[in-house]
């Protein structure tokens, strides 16, 4: 019978480390607030989906790409996911800068930094992909112009 591979002959996994500013494109100040922190005494982990939430559909709107009430075509969340190097804190101010990673025919990766105001690398980063979809059908479309015209700044 042969010998199994020692442990060691398996690649470790990459650590993920912070990232800078300069990774982003465009960036948001999003106030904590004192609801935010949980008991352990920093922003409780669920609050940063929120805000990377807010950094993409602040932008889309702002932006005329998107409008929540009667746009056509919206954007669903299909995957999620953050990293968190630094705590996060009220009374804070976090800073969530916003690029584009990946624009395909009818989905987007968003990637988002938070960082604490000022600091030159990032607290939390992380990501989410939005599939976009008929509002009525929530069948998949193509990207409409105005969205993508709006995306592609941030690639």
């Amino acid at each position: 019978m042969p010998a199994s591979a020692p442990h060691s002959a398996v690649p470790a996994p990459v650590r993920a480390q912070a990232r800078p500013r300069d990774d982003f494109r465009v960036f948001r100040s999003i106030p904590t607030r004192w609801a935010d922190n949980d008991a352990y005494g920093h922003v409780n982990n669920v609050v940063y989906y929120s805000w990377f939430d807010t950094a993409v559909n602040a932008h889309l709107i702002e932006q005329g790409a998107l409008d929540i009430e009667r746009s056509t075509t919206i954007g669903l969340v299909v995957e999620t996911q953050c990293q968190y190097f630094a705590p996060l804190a009220f009374p804070q101010v976090v800073e969530a800068g916003l690029r584009v990673a990946r624009l395909g025919a009818t989905s987007v990766r968003y990637e988002v930094g938070l960082f604490a105001q000022g600091a030159p690398m990032s607290a939390a980063h992380g990501h989410f992909v939005h599939v976009y979809v008929d509002r009525a059908t929530r069948r998949p479309v193509s990207l409409p112009a105005a969205l993508l015209a709006v995306l592609e700044r941030l690639l």
